[in-house]
C-alpha cells in the first residue's frame, strides 16, 4: 500500500489517499476515476512528499493503519454481504434500471446495485433519481 497527498486543482482542496502501488495510482488517473471528494473535480494530482524515515515507532504506526485497513475492508466485506444478498444486481445496466424504476412505476420487491459512469450518475441526480456510491472490494483481492 502506498499513500498519496492528493491537491484538487479546481478547488484546492488537500486530502490523502492510499493505493495499492504507485502503478494503481497511475491507472486510475489514466480513467479519469481519481476525484475530489468535496468538489467531484478530477483535476486531482499528487504532491510533493517527503519520505517517510522508518524506526521502532513508524514501524508500530505502520500495524496500526494495517489493522485498521483490515477492519475498513471487513466492514465493506459485510456491506457487500448484506447488497447482494438484498439488492439486484443490474451490472452495467444501473442508470437504465434506476430509470426505469423511476419513471415507470416499475417496482421490485428488492433495490438495485451495479455500475454506473460518473456522468450517469450526476445525470440521474439531475432528475431526481437517488443513488448512492459505495466502495466495492473485488473478491480476488479479498
Amino acid at each position: 500500500m502506498i499513500k498519496y497527498k492528493l491537491l484538487c486543482k479546481n478547488c484546492e482542496t488537500k486530502f490523502d489517499s492510499w493505493f495499492a502501488s504507485s502503478n494503481e495510482y497511475e491507472r486510475l488517473k489514466k480513467k479519469k476515476l481519481l476525484n475530489c471528494h468535496k468538489c467531484s473535480s478530477t483535476q486531482v494530482e499528487k504532491t510533493i512528499m517527503a519520505p517517510q524515515l522508518i524506526n521502532s515507532s513508524s514501524k508500530i504506526n505502520e500495524k496500526i493503519k494495517i489493522e485498521k485497513l483490515n477492519k475498513v475492508k471487513k466492514t465493506i466485506i459485510g456491506y457487500q454481504k448484506f447488497i447482494k444478498e438484498n439488492f439486484k444486481y443490474v451490472g452495467d445496466n444501473f442508470a437504465y434500471e434506476a430509470r426505469s424504476i423511476h419513471y415507470n412505476g416499475k417496482k421490485n420487491s428488492k433495490g438495485i446495485y451495479g455500475s454506473a459512469s460518473k456522468s450517469d450518475l450526476k445525470d440521474l441526480k439531475e432528475e431526481g433519481i437517488d443513488t448512492q456510491i459505495i466502495p466495492w472490494i473485488d473478491e480476488i483481492e479479498n
